[in-house]
């Protein structure tokens, strides 16, 4: 970490610069009542590099501060110094202990509600902490790819091409849904109806006032006002964009030829919000605003946005719960798909909620894992085995047990498994 001797040592990144690999020879100092990045003069030094994408403002302030930097004669070179602070103290303080293990991931905002309830639990039963950074599925799939976390989080399942590009390791970790939200008053939870084609044309600006017919005609019991609607959507690279794109590109052949499908598309109007809690507040905060968030986030701004049921593949109109997850989930074929890649959105099935989804794990595969790897992958096994009480309570679907067991034997065939013809098990 590079130590300047006119700026105090590194806290936290500025939360703009999180989704990028700042330059080599960029600090980042305390400037007044936030934290900048600066560019030093070319005779100050640095040691090593930056820290990958964003780190913690706690670990950094634990394990680095700087002792000396003194500044140098004419033509010398600038030397400067730094100890890990921490884990002296640590030795110091408590011999013959050995520190908790640490691990960290990053990636989906969709899954952040239960990830950080595991962590929470598992370090209550271990001892051992747990990091979470939401930034989103594309930028979680950055930061395993660079090695900045131990694992990735993504909604988007890779392919097993890309996968083995990457050398990584991928597997389900939750279940849940994506829900339209809306902010129109008199409008209660699971009042609003909406259809494929209709939430297709609302996102393509076609449809562009509350009171239009394509609306009325499937919610002829609501009193709906003459008001503009106005679109939100994710300003990040989201997996949860990419259920919702991927969703309504299967319904809408118009969709799909103007917009398609991604993490990141390029919308035909609205307004961006960063994360599911940036969408959410959008949409709370604007009258007349419509969005998309996964099942939790919605039921956490239930007094101010209101979900909507979504007509299913065959005609139903499917509330969003629990158990129309799982029957979305229930006709999914795990252990056919290569690395569990299974898409749930338009799943089959009378009781199925047509906007499913599901988080993946992202890990390296290679002979031998790291101290901190090794943590997370018992951190996730915990999950997968112990978890499953928790993820029912915040809303998610437990997995079934036997898709736990065929994750089980995928990891079990170790880190350096997997060739073009394994299966999803890991044979």
């Amino acid at each position: 970490m590079p130590i300047y001797d006119d700026c105090p040592a590194l806290e936290e990144y500025d939360s703009q610069l999180a989704g990028s690999e700042p330059p080599q020879n960029t600090t980042f100092c305390k400037s007044r009542a936030r934290f900048e990045p600066i560019i030093p003069p070319m005779d100050t030094c640095f040691i090593g590099r930056l820290p990958p994408l964003r780190e913690s403002a706690r670990l950094v302030r634990e394990e680095r501060v700087p002792i000396s930097c003194a500044r140098p004669a004419h033509g010398e070179i600038k030397m400067c110094r730094y100890i890990a602070l921490a884990p002296l103290l640590l030795q110091l303080l408590s011999p013959g202990t050995s520190p908790a293990a640490e691990a960290s991931g990053a990636g989906s905002t969709f899954a952040a509600p239960i990830i950080e309830k595991w962590s929470a639990a598992y370090k209550a039963v271990s001892g051992d902490r747990v990091s979470y950074q939401p930034v989103g599925s594309s930028i979680g799939v950055d930061m395993i790819k660079k090695a900045a976390v131990d694992f990735g989080t993504t909604d988007r399942p890779l392919s097993r091409a890309e996968l083995k590009k990457l050398n990584m390791l991928q597997f389900p970790l939750a279940i849940g849904g994506v829900v339209p939200v809306v902010n129109v008053q008199g409008i209660l939870p699971g009042q609003m109806r909406f259809t494929g084609p209709v939430l297709a044309d609302i996102f393509l600006g076609k449809i562009r006032r509350w009171d239009h017919p394509g609306i009325r005609s499937i919610n002829a019991e609501l009193v709906l006002p003459n008001l503009p609607i106005t679109v939100v959507h994710r300003l990040d690279g989201s997996g949860t964009t990419f259920n919702w794109t991927n969703y309504l590109s299967k319904i809408s052949t118009d969709w799909n030829t103007k917009v398609g499908q991604g993490n990141s598309v390029d919308w035909p109007l609205g307004l961006g919000g960063k994360g599911n809690n940036g969408v959410a507040s959008l949409v709370a905060m604007v009258p007349g605003a419509i969005g998309y968030l996964e099942y939790s986030y919605a039921l956490q701004k239930f007094d101010r946005i209101s979900f909507g049921s979504v007509q299913n593949g065959s005609g139903h109109f499917a509330m969003p719960t629990v158990a129309s997850f799982r029957a979305a989930a229930e006709n999914a074929d795990w252990k056919a798909a290569e690395d569990f890649a299974v898409i749930l959105a338009d799943a089959p099935g009378a009781d199925a909620y047509p906007i499913a989804a599901t988080t993946y794990v992202l890990m390296p595969r290679k002979p031998a894992w790291s101290k901190s790897e090794t943590s997370a992958l018992a951190f996730l096994r915990w999950a997968l085995e112990h978890g499953q009480a928790h993820a029912e309570a915040l809303n998610y679907v437990p997995l079934p047990s036997k898709l736990v067991k065929q994750i089980e034997a995928y990891l079990d065939a170790g880190p350096a498994q997997q060739d073009d013809t394994t299966d999803a098990k890991g044979n």
